[in-house]
């Protein structure tokens, strides 16, 4: 069993600031890459940030010069710095994981349940 679960969320005037985490449990070989996904009311969830093993990122341009992902490969855990939010920044921010669960498993996707981001005007 694999399991992520998200922290961090909350309200925040348009201007400030959150930090999200997302930790990784259970039975895990190797995780490849970790990432946050975000899907606002009515829209399709979209990536937000990604950042690999080796350290490679990529940003959503929305979010670009705002928002920092890292990771602490040692805890397995990801995080998600936003600053300067905007309301359209607004959704529910999911966590996810490509693993191995074990050294001959396929590597899949894992997924947390999410955590609201409110960023009022």
């Amino acid at each position: 069993q694999v399991q992520l679960v998200e922290s961090g969320g909350g309200l925040v005037q348009a201007g400030g600031s959150l930090r999200l985490s997302c930790a990784a449990s259970g039975s895990i070989f190797r995780i490849n890459a970790m990432g946050w996904y975000r899907q606002a009311p009515g829209k399709q969830r979209e990536l937000v940030a990604h950042i690999t093993s080796g350290g490679s990122i990529n940003y959503a341009d929305s979010v670009k010069g705002r928002f920092t992902i890292s990771r602490d490969n040692a805890k397995n855990t990801v995080y998600l710095q936003m600053n300067s939010l905007k309301p359209e920044d607004t959704a529910v921010y999911y966590c996810n994981a490509d693993l191995l669960r074990t050294p001959s498993s396929y590597d899949m996707d894992y997924w947390g349940k999410g955590t609201l981001v409110t960023v009022s005007s």
